[in-house]
Order: C-alpha cells, then structure tokens, then sequence
C-alpha cells in the first residue's frame, strides 16, 4: 500500500509543478542568452567591440551575483508562488527593454539590471524542489530541470535566426524585435505561475489527505535525519561553510566554460560565412547533441548514485571538446568538436547539484544553494569577458576556446580534491536508504 501511495503522490507532484516549472525554465534562458543572436545585427549597428559586448553580455551575472542570497532568503520566507512570479515579470519587463538599447552605458546598465531581476529564480527552483521531493527523486528532478537549458539553446537558436529575419519590418531592426517577442512569454507566465504553484505540500488541495500526510511525514523524517547528521546550519554559517565555499568555486569554473561558449557560438558559426536563418539552425546543432548526452549523463549518474566521478569526467569531456574545437578552426570537424563539449557541459549540471542537499537543510540550504549559485555564476561574468577580450587581442576566436578548456579542466581538479567526502556521505545514505528498504 505504501509503494502504491508513494507512487501515486510523486507522479502527482510531478505533473503538477515539473512541465510548469522547465517551460518557465527554458523561457528565462532564452531571455538570459538571446543577446547573442541580437549581437549579431546590434554590435554592428551600435559599433560594440568583441570585448564591449563580452561585458554586456557578462555584466548580467554581476546583478545576479548582488542579489541572488538576498532574493533567496526572502522566497524562502514569503514562499515561492508570489516571489516567482514577481522574478518573471520584472525580467519579462526588463528582457523587453533591451530593445531600447541606443548605446554602451544602456546595453550594460539593462543586462545589469536583467542580471538583478533573474537573481533567486534558479537556487529557489533548487530550494522549491526540496520542499516537494523526497532526496531520492531529486537528482532526476534536478535533471529534468536542466533539460531547458540546452533545449532553450537549441530553440533559441533556430528561433532568433528566423525573429532577425524581420529586420526593417515596420522599420524595426530585427535584433530589437528579438528583445520584445521573447520577452512577452515570461510576462504571461508569471500569470500560470500564481494559479499552478503551491508552496509547501500541506496547502496542496489537489492531493489527497492520504498523499499529504505521506509526503509531509516523509520530507519531515528527511529533514529530521539531516540534521541529526550534519546539524543545522544558520544563515551565516551556511555562506561561510567550507563545503558551500568548495562548491561555489567548482560551479564557478564550469558556468564560466559553459557561457563563455554560450555567447559566443552564434558569433563564432556566423563568422564562417552563414547566413543569420542557418546560423541559427547550425547553432542549434551542438545543444540538440549536448540535450541528448546529458539525458544519458543523468541516466548514469541516477542509477549508480554516484555524483563526484560523473562530474569530473563530463569536465574533462568538456576539455577535450573545447581544445578540439579550437584546433580545428571553424571547420565542420570544430561544430562535431563543439557537440562533444556541450555533452560535457552539460552532463555536468545534473551531477553537480544534488551535492548542497546532502549536508544543507532550511535557512542554511536557502543560503547555502543561493551562494554556490551566485558565485558560480560569476563565470558567466569571467567566460564572455575573456573570450572576447582574447578576440581583441588575437583577431581568432581560438585562445578563448582554449581559455575555456583550461575552465572545465580546473573545475575537474578542484571537484577530484574537495567533493570525495561529500560523495562518500551520499553512497553511505543511498546504502542506508536500501538496507532500510529491505
């Protein structure tokens, strides 16, 4: 009876909270990243450099980085319905805005501004999931999640390509329709998000009283183990654990391999000569392939409830993809060399974010996610910049590409020295969790 509850209350939450939540997902990476298909029209009209738009495009994570703890906390406190939609329309609004960009100081102040109002969404999608899903969904959970992001490439991709076809349509630059029309997505569903949402399980009418009670009881054993374990942690002891400092500094090395290439790809495909439709659909090929690998990926990781060798060696499939790809130039052999480290990007996030649950509850994991994410996203500030500073210097995109490589190679070294005891914790409470089952 109990397996058959269990069931039925975890393909209820799912189908209530997860398509909702990878759409919403997936439209606020197209916002986040669609400046790199506007850059192609944009930089020429408005004379950007390399290296300016490699600020612009970076700047973003500055605002994130500012105010991702403090959002966080305050989810955490007035629940995630309301403050997620409040996320989605003040960045819907913002996202839209950067069609008015006339110069430097707005294209920085509003990819600034887009940075600070996004701040919270994805470590309280992390936190959200903890309030629902008992530990052993998780790591599926988180995966699913992380299917929006190279499926919002891919899409991305081939739909910008088409949107700049509209340049000069009532004597609006295609770059600036590309702003407003996928802006308008993140506005309306911040609408869904206040009728669909729930915040915690005992407010959840749809379930059942059984299901409930099954679920609050479970997450509440959860918790209750967590702590007896590993304590609980407060605010302030949460953003200065070494284990949260360890991981910050990993996720920041790969975020940075990962937008660096972000950005940068549709400049790189449309410098080889295609027009802006194909590069679009060129573009989308290396995030079809990495969406695919990091199904896989999830797949392994999952099944072996093993974290810290899964990441390092999707890091180190990164680097070899990245070195790859900047040796072969912009041949045909360098977008199969991109795929390769897109996989690897990719594999990695789903294998990287179970980690912060396994010693963080409460306050301390509304703080402790929060930062891991914030500081790693800082490599979304460090990728651009570099890669389009050594396009400056260089005349080539190859010394960024390598720039990257070394990233996801460091971010492999660190994990190899700082994750072991976090992922010993997790084999000994997946072997706890079976022996109990029997």
């Amino acid at each position: 009876m109990d397996g058959t509850l269990e069931k039925r209350t975890i393909a209820k939450v799912s189908w209530r909270l997860l398509p909702l939540i990878v759409i919403i997902y997936f439209v606020a990476y197209i916002d986040r990243t669609n400046v790199g298909f506007a850059a192609i029209g944009m930089n020429k009209e408005l004379g950007f450099t390399a290296y300016l738009y490699g600020w612009g495009a970076g700047i973003f994570f500055l605002g994130y980085f500012l105010f991702e703890v403090p959002s966080n906390v305050i989810l955490a406190k007035v629940g995630a319905r309301w403050w997620i939609a409040r996320i989605m329309i003040t960045w819907g609004l913002i996202a839209g805005a950067m069609a008015f960009t006339q110069g430097p100081i707005s294209f920085l102040v509003l990819r600034f501004l887009l940075g600070a109002a996004e701040a919270g969404f994805f470590p309280g999608i992390i936190l959200y999931f903890t309030f629902w899903f008992p530990k052993v969904y998780r790591a599926r959970v988180i995966a699913s999640l992380f299917l929006a992001v190279p499926g919002s490439n891919a899409v991305s991709a081939v739909l910008s390509g088409a949107i700049l076809q509209l340049d000069g349509v009532w004597g609006i630059a295609g770059w600036k329709w590309l702003f407003v029309l996928e802006a308008i997505p993140s506005v309306l569903l911040a609408l869904v998000v206040l009728v669909v949402m729930t915040d915690r399980p005992a407010l959840a009418n749809w379930l059942e009283p059984d299901e409930r009670a099954w679920l609050e009881a479970e997450l509440e054993k959860e918790r209750v183990a967590l702590e007896a374990g590993h304590g609980s942690l407060t605010l302030i002891q949460a953003l200065t654990d070494k284990r949260v400092l360890a991981l910050s500094f990993i996720y920041m090395t790969i975020v940075t391999a990962t937008y660096g290439i972000t950005f940068f790809l549709p400049l790189i495909v449309k410098g080889a000569g295609f027009s802006d439709a194909m590069t679009g659909i060129v573009t989308a090929i290396p995030y079809v392939i990495g969406t695919i690998g990091m199904v896989l990926w999830s797949f392994s990781s999952d099944r072996r409830r093993e974290r810290r060798w899964h990441f390092i060696v999707a890091c180190i499939v990164a680097t070899v993809g990245l070195v790859a790809a900047g040796w072969l130039g912009t041949s045909w052999w360098a977008l199969a060399a991109m795929s390769v480290a897109t996989v690897g990007l990719y594999g990695s996030k789903p294998a990287f974010w179970p980690l912060p649950s396994e010693f963080l509850t409460g306050k301390g994991a509304a703080a402790g996610i929060a930062l891991v994410n914030s500081i790693g996203n800082l490599g979304g500030f460090a990728g651009p910049y570099a890669v389009g500073w050594l396009k400056d210097a260089t005349g080539k995109y190859e010394a960024g590409l390598y720039f990257l490589a070394g990233c996801a190679l460091l971010s492999a070294v660190i994990a190899f020295f700082a994750v072991h005891r976090q992922s010993a914790v997790s084999r000994s409470a997946a072997v706890a969790s079976r022996v109990g089952g029997m």
